[in-house]
């Protein structure tokens, strides 16, 4: 068994409240869950209004296709014009 895990640092220009913020943040989760089937939280800097760190995670039994489904979410989350990626780091474990 092999569980991927992804993690990426955001910066969240727009937002001007932990309410702003936390609108933003559940959109994204919930497209990521639904596209790629993962489990997506938020993990850090939930008191900050504009940064926010989102963790994924897959289960599978090729890592292949782990670090493809990875390397999915991690270009979909670069492409939204809603959120900066800041940093960004993935694992095999």
């Amino acid at each position: 068994m092999i569980v991927g895990l992804g993690t990426w640092e955001l910066h969240l220009s727009g937002c001007q409240s932990l309410k702003d913020k936390r609108s933003v943040l559940k959109g994204l989760k919930d497209r990521v869950h639904r596209r790629f089937n993962v489990s997506v939280a938020e993990t850090a800097h939930q008191d900050l209004w504009q940064r926010a760190e989102i963790a994924c995670a897959v289960v599978t039994t090729d890592r292949r296709q782990a670090d493809a489904v990875l390397s999915a979410v991690d270009e979909f989350i670069e492409n939204l014009g809603s959120v900066r990626v800041v940093d960004s780091a993935r694992s095999m474990l």
